[in-house]
């Protein structure tokens, strides 16, 4: 029988595949001074920096429990909390890119809306996480180790799926204009280093 730990290590390593999708801000180049769409940049890339710190938290919080002999409840009450705090920072991430309006670039409102709505649909997914997580049996080891793994795979299929509409807003000039954010750049960094 698995006992909690191993599937407690499943869970952080299902995590650090995927809790970072947003922070896939990558490439450094010049673009054609489009101060509108360096603005833009620049509002979102604030919004989303303090959230890709409280992700990155909850997800060192997971990869710490895994490190220590937790107990069931000790376990359950982090990954709930983490779980938590990642819909929270999904959904003001959501928030940064609908304040922020349409970028300027071509079908910029869809890409926009897009992207928000699979923001928010991420958050959803892990608020449904914190409640399948609340509801585990912390009395009974191995049902509590089930459920974790049934957790595990969820969590895994979340950060296979969908950030094919963030990636598809940030493609071209909005990726350039995000690129040269101090506050993108710095997300961006600590997301590649959390997600080794």
């Amino acid at each position: 029988m698995e006992g909690t730990k191993p599937v407690n290590k499943k869970l952080a390593a299902a995590l650090s595949g995927g809790a970072v999708l947003v922070l896939a801000l990558s490439g450094c180049s010049s673009d054609n001074g489009n101060d509108k769409l360096d603005a833009w940049a620049k509002q979102v890339c604030d919004g989303v920096q303090p959230q890709a710190k409280k992700i990155e938290a909850a997800n060192a919080a997971i990869q710490q429990q895994t490190s220590d002999n937790s107990t069931p409840e000790a376990v359950q009450k982090t990954d709930a909390q983490a779980f938590q705090d990642m819909s929270d920072a999904y959904k003001a991430i959501g928030s940064a890119v609908q304040n922020a309006g349409a970028p300027n670039v071509d079908d910029g409102a869809k890409k926009q809306q897009d992207a928000v709505k699979e923001l928010n649909d991420i958050s959803a997914a892990y608020a449904s996480l914190k409640t399948q997580v609340d509801k585990l049996n912390t009395k009974d080891q191995a049902k509590f180790a089930d459920g974790l793994k049934d957790i595990a795979t969820s969590l895994d299929k979340l950060s296979q799926s969908g950030n094919d509409a963030l990636k598809t807003l940030e493609e071209g000039d909005v990726g350039k204009a995000m690129a040269k954010q101090p506050s993108c750049k710095s997300a961006s960094a600590s997301a590649s280093a959390t997600g080794s």
